[in-house]
């Protein structure tokens, strides 16, 4: 949510961010938000002349009774109900304007930074760097759940059995192998100065809007029947809820969090009947960062780096896709995707998300600190470590030998016993 005052002053900014975003339906919401704005204004001063009168009229009545003009201090008792009923009026107005604004304003994208390109979807999203080799081998590669199939690693149909599609069982040391790619990522950021945490798995509806657009909460969100609850689809959610209503005073807050995360999928994408790349539940290590404001694209350039240098140490080559305006969520400043080389597609595809929320959350959710310059709001920030079994899939494909084994990455080797290599199952 952006700043009321930026549309006060400069609502032609907005407007062209939304125009940035392909969002045109949206601009009519901006000549609303500052008519309703201004009438709110208007609303307050007139409530607020209302209550002064009143209180100077209700001072005059001790005197006119101590005069004996008891018919006089009658009228004026008459004139203060009266004056009473209109500020009620006026109060109840302001609440309903106050909350048509709101409304708006949390649909209206956060202005996103300079540096984004313009594009309309994420066909047009831009590849920045690279980091390492993506190598197609001369022997074929399986397609993925083939291959942890082959390793005795995954039962599919028991899990539609049991829950439908888009669940799965993880088996023996696939399964191992994916706690380890969580494990190694923990303990890589909390080397890197990041406290650890298990966050909650759901939150309530308010800790939702406060941290993702609607559109977001209405394709990912599962909702608990009959409670005011969520199960969570990242630990961002539920971390970044933990500072609503906070004064903050030690910064930066720097954490990183481990998650089960469900997700409808639902919509085009759609899910996987055989593979793990889309389904409804995985897990995943995450960052977040509570900063000041002048702090946050510094942090946001460390914390991408962080995740291509986890993957990078597990043999996989990664490149940074910075995405366009129609791309960006409209909470977001800006984002950048690594995605992980696909070496039987011969694709990259995405396995961590990174993105700088400025401070659309921590206004949405009143996350703020005192300075000499009064209370202001923070900025926000969010990145994957590392999200399986998307980043397992990677993993497999970047390592799988000519024989059908899978050579274990020598960082993981310690949160797997000493194991070098799963051989699959004769």
């Amino acid at each position: 949510m952006i700043d009321i005052k930026l549309i006060r002053e400069n609502k032609d900014l907005v407007k062209e961010n939304i125009k940035k975003k392909f969002q045109d339906e949206k601009l009519p919401l901006v000549d609303e938000v500052y008519d309703m704005d201004k009438e709110v204004r208007e609303v307050q001063t007139k409530a607020d002349n209302l209550k002064a009168d009143k209180n100077k009229m209700s001072s005059e009545i001790g005197a006119l009774m101590r005069d004996g003009k008891k018919e006089e201090a009658e009228d004026v008792k008459k004139k203060i109900a009266e004056m009473g009923n209109e500020i009620a009026e006026l109060e109840v107005k302001k609440e309903e304007l106050d909350a048509s604004i709101r409304e708006r304003m949390l649909v209206i994208p956060n202005i996103i930074a300079d540096s984004v390109p313009i594009g309309k979807d994420d066909t047009e999203n831009v590849e920045l760097e690279r980091f390492g080799e993506a190598v197609v081998p001369s022997y074929e590669i399986p397609y993925h759940a083939d291959i942890i199939e082959s390793l005795g690693g995954m039962d599919k149909d028991a899990a539609g059995r049991t829950s439908g599609q888009g669940f799965y069982y993880l088996l023996g040391d696939v399964a191992r192998l994916h706690e380890a790619m969580i494990a190694y990522g923990r303990d890589y950021m909390i080397d890197h100065g990041f406290t650890y945490a298990i966050p909650p798995f759901m939150i309530h509806a308010d800790v939702v809007t406060g941290v993702m657009s609607f559109p977001e909460m209405e394709a990912m969100m599962y909702k608990i029947e009959n409670e005011d609850l969520y199960l969570i689809g990242t630990s961002e959610h539920s971390m970044i809820g933990r500072f609503k209503d906070q004064i903050l005073d030690k910064l930066p807050i720097t954490m990183t969090s481990y998650s089960p995360c469900f997700r409808k999928e639902g919509g085009s994408h759609g899910l996987e009947e055989r593979g793990l790349y889309r389904v409804h539940q995985f897990e995943k290590q995450e960052m977040i960062v509570v900063c000041e404001p002048e702090d946050s694209m510094d942090w946001y350039e460390k914390m991408w780096r962080f995740t291509v240098e986890i993957f990078r140490n597990m043999n996989i080559p990664v490149r940074q896709l910075e995405c366009c305006s129609g791309d960006l969520a409209d909470l977001k400043v800006k984002s950048c995707d690594v995605e992980a080389w696909s070496p039987r597609q011969q694709k990259y595809f995405e396995v961590a998300s990174c993105s700088n929320l400025g401070d659309a959350q921590a206004r949405r959710l009143g996350i703020r600190k005192k300075g000499e310059k009064g209370t202001y709001y923070l900025h926000t920030l969010n990145n994957t470590v590392v999200a399986t079994p998307r980043g397992l899939i990677a993993l497999i494909e970047n390592n799988y030998n000519a024989d059908g084994s899978v050579t274990i990455p020598e960082v993981l080797r310690p949160y797997m016993g000493g194991k070098e290599i799963i051989e699959p199952i004769k």
